[in-house]
């Protein structure tokens, strides 16, 4: 059975079918496979490509919206982009709330698109966080333009949806059924959720790794300074399924950055922060895994994406000096920075 969500013409029925590949070289001596689903494939550049569609043709379809309907987001990066690409196809005006973090080169595409780009600079004075800031503009626009619409990828089943009739779906068809670990990397919960539901109805026995970032309020409760965007929310988003949810491994920037020099150095894959995220959780969990198992990571997005952050040896050493755990783990990022004479 193909399932494809994004049916129809155009580039977003290029949506989802992205290839799951073997990860022979990411952890050498490894006596369990890897493979590692390649979300950068899609048209937009990353697995929130596949919620981002469904839920702007579900809306049309359900006359939610209409083509006169302007659509109102917040996001740091990916999903904004998704939503970008879907608005323009389908001839919708797009405004997207980024903060501070967002990249240039995020922004650069998502007025490539056509989106209008309003960004948040100051956290929330009440809770410290940059999302609340974001929601509360988002409410702001939302009551003072006429025929606005907020997807609300926090709480929306389409996001999920998406995930369990697509993203879950392929990488169970590509494995018959054969999955002993995934890891997903969590933030607005869509693609856990979807994924842990199909993995339940369908009685797979698929350990589902949560990964969210160290001082994420997701499954956690102290909240802190994060620099990679994409891991972890200022929130609990009302998708998370934290009754679902068996095992959690926090990572932090560093670990973050590591991953992504270690996918790349290893396996030619250049993705971004969150797929270094999961990278790291699958190393750290590396001696619980027994041998023959079939293990699976989501890389949600591409390395563009962050040529001036993790792939900046300048901007690793402003923010993080001596990343000791990034060695450690066996990139020379030291030498690296040396040789650029920072």
């Amino acid at each position: 059975m193909n399932v494809n969500v994004m049916n129809g013409d155009g580039v977003l029925s290029a949506v989802g079918r992205t290839p799951l590949v073997r990860l022979a070289r990411l952890l050498p001596g490894a006596e369990f496979s890897v493979y590692g689903k390649l979300e950068a494939l899609n048209p937009g550049g990353s697995m929130k490509d596949r919620p981002a569609a469904l839920m702007i043709r579900r809306a049309l379809e359900r006359r939610v919206i209409d083509h006169e309907t302007v659509v109102v987001e917040s996001s740091s990066g990916n999903m904004g982009i998704g939503l970008a690409q879907a608005c323009a196809y389908h001839g919708l005006r797009f405004i997207c709330v980024t903060d501070s973090k967002t990249t240039a080169q995020n922004i650069a595409i998502l007025k490539a698109y056509g989106a209008h780009v309003e960004c948040v600079t100051e956290p929330d004075p009440e809770t410290g966080e940059l999302l609340t800031a974001r929601l509360k503009r988002v409410g702001h626009l939302l009551g003072s333009i006429e025929n606005s619409w907020w997807p609300n990828q926090y709480a929306s089943r389409d996001n999920s949806d998406a995930h369990y009739h697509s993203t879950m779906f392929e990488i169970a068809e590509d494995l018959d059924g054969h999955v002993d670990y995934l890891f997903i990397a969590t933030s607005t919960c869509g693609t856990i959720r979807g994924c842990l539901e199909f993995v339940k109805s369908h009685g797979l026995g698929t350990h589902v790794v949560a990964v969210d970032a160290v001082g994420s309020l997701i499954f956690g409760n102290t909240p802190a300074k994060r620099m990679i965007p994409g891991l972890g929310a200022g929130m609990r988003p009302d998708l998370c399924p934290i009754d679902l949810v068996e095992r959690c491994i926090h990572v932090s920037d560093v670990d973050c950055i590591a991953g992504c020099w270690r996918l790349v150095r290893s396996e030619a894959i250049f993705a971004g922060g969150s797929s270094g995220g999961v990278v790291s959780a699958l190393a750290r969990m590396r001696d619980e895994i027994p041998p023959g198992a079939t293990c699976v990571v989501l890389l949600a997005d591409r390395g563009e994406r962050y040529l001036d952050t993790i792939y900046s040896e300048r901007w690793i050493v402003e923010h993080f000096g001596d990343v000791t755990d990034a060695w450690k783990h066996g990139f020379d990022v030291r030498a690296r920075v040396e040789a650029a004479g920072v």
